[in-house]
């Protein structure tokens, strides 16, 4: 990439999705097939663990007579250990990505987060070589961290090139479907198996057979990518690219160049990433363990407040490209900041109505969010460090607050003896997030065509006659 690359002699055009060919159609579609596919994956193998904490807290980490919360404290750091590694993915993953193409990129972190998952279905127990199994599990979770480090940002970044600009947004959503398409799948198939097999089944071995089914679907997703092609929108300002750059180069530049917007980044994917592990992932755990709860209930109630997001998440994404993206993203915000404590209460309750209202109001704050952010997030950079801006900015926040969202509240309520800790985590996560949206700029029907920050010509397209969605962006 240049340091300075040549912007556009006029503004380029606004796509809308009735001016495109059946072919160029086709292939929008097609793309966001490929991209959500294979963030369903990723979603479901962490689903899949934590689902399954507590046997692998009782296969790997039950060194001598530990008892108490340490075992699923050692698990869940397990956990966070892949989101240490996934900065390092977004600065090998991130860069190559902006030289060489997304597609190939994306094809890459397939195979090796399927594999990655598959291994750990086979993994030998503490009880059976000692050390060597946490070793080896922790290895497998680092070389899934890598290769997540490279999918979401360049799932997301592909999807949003390849789609038309003024239903970016409806297109976006489809590829957070997948996630939470793979997050329910992971609830679905743990819980049953768990109804099915009971708890002593689970430990001897049925454990393990989630972990085998990502296989699976992973050459499915392989099969999809393999076909998949490059945007014209990458295509064409690639061509101002420096193929030979230096990963460590690229960095350098995207942080000369770029630096508010990866800040801008980073603080608001706390908020994602708090959210989203806090309560599809961490839930289920804290409601068993903490709580008491019965682990089959629990699970099916997360289940089904899944099921209400994904029915929503699709017009929640429409709803930004007629309204803007802030609006929606503000409203989150601040939902979690006033009701998160509120919500974790209702859990308390022995009840199902009140657990259905709790990890429903936390539902719907969450699918607020994540139906815009793929299509936010990829608009926060022009195109020749969009993939490294996105991957590093959002790996790097997600490793620190993301991965050890579990961890941390596992710990903090052990020390304090308060089951709200959840709730209060989210309202500052909440907090921090508000803050960076309002430093946004309105993307919602803006071309990320062109080497400059989309919705920075706002000002241009307004005294040329063009209408734009939300409010109309200004100089800082």
């Amino acid at each position: 990439m240049t340091a300075t690359p040549p912007p556009y002699d006029e503004l380029p055009p606004i796509t809308k999705e009735i001016d495109l060919t059946p072919i160029q159609k086709k292939l929008a579609r097609k793309s966001v097939a490929g991209s959500a596919l294979g963030n369903a994956i990723e979603w479901f193998d962490y689903g899949i663990y934590g689902y399954l904490v507590t046997y692998i807290a009782a296969h790997f980490f039950t060194f001598g007579d530990d008892s108490g919360a340490w075992p699923t404290i050692f698990a869940f750091l397990t956990f966070a250990v892949s989101f240490l590694v996934r900065p390092l993915g977004g600065i090998i993953l991130g860069p190559l990505g902006d030289r060489v193409g997304r597609q190939k990129v994306l094809v890459l972190t397939i195979i090796l987060i399927s594999l990655a998952t598959a291994a750990i279905g086979i993994l030998p127990t503490y009880e059976q070589v000692g050390f060597l199994a946490p070793v080896l599990l922790v290895l497998l979770r680092m070389l899934q961290g890598f290769s997540a480090g490279g999918e979401y940002a360049g799932a997301a970044v592909f999807m949003s090139e390849h789609a038309p600009d003024n239903r970016r947004g409806a297109y976006g959503s489809f590829l957070e479907f997948g996630t939470l398409l793979g997050a329910s799948c992971a609830a679905i198939l743990c819980t049953t198996l768990t109804a099915v097999v009971g708890e002593e089944g689970m430990l001897d071995f049925w454990w393990r057979v989630p972990f085998f089914i990502t296989l699976a679907l992973g050459v499915v997703a392989l099969w999809l990518r393999s076909s998949l092609q490059e945007s014209e929108t990458f295509k064409q300002d690639s061509k101002h690219t420096d193929e030979n750059e230096s990963a460590l180069k690229a960095l350098g530049n995207l942080f000369k160049h770029y630096p508010k917007q990866v800040f801008k980044l980073f603080g608001f994917v706390i908020l994602i990433n708090v959210a989203f592990y806090i309560v599809l992932t961490y839930m289920p755990s804290y409601m068993a363990t903490t709580l008491g709860q019965d682990p089959v209930a629990s699970n099916w109630t997360l289940v089904a407040i899944q099921v209400v997001m994904m029915a929503v998440i699709v017009p929640f994404g429409a709803l930004s490209d007629r309204i803007g993206r802030k609006p929606l993203l503000i409203t989150a915000s601040l939902g979690f900041i006033v009701l998160s404590v509120p919500a974790v209460m209702l859990l308390q309750i022995e009840a199902v109505w009140s657990h259905l209202l709790g990890l429903g109001i936390l539902g719907i704050c969450l699918v607020m969010v994540i139906s815009t952010i793929s299509s936010t997030l990829p608009a926060l950079f022009p195109t020749a460090v969009r993939y490294s801006g996105f991957a590093i900015g959002y790996n790097i926040s997600t490793a620190l607050f993301g991965g050890t969202a579990g961890a941390a509240n596992t710990w903090l309520v052990e020390v304090t003896g308060s089951p709200l800790v959840p709730g209060f985590y989210l309202a500052v996560a909440g907090l921090i997030g508000l803050i960076s949206v309002l430093t946004f700029n309105e993307t919602a029907g803006r071309s990320l065509r062109g080497n400059v920050i989309p919705g920075s010509d706002d000002e241009k397209r307004v005294a040329r006659g063009e209408k734009l969605v939300g409010k109309i962006n200004t100089p800082a």
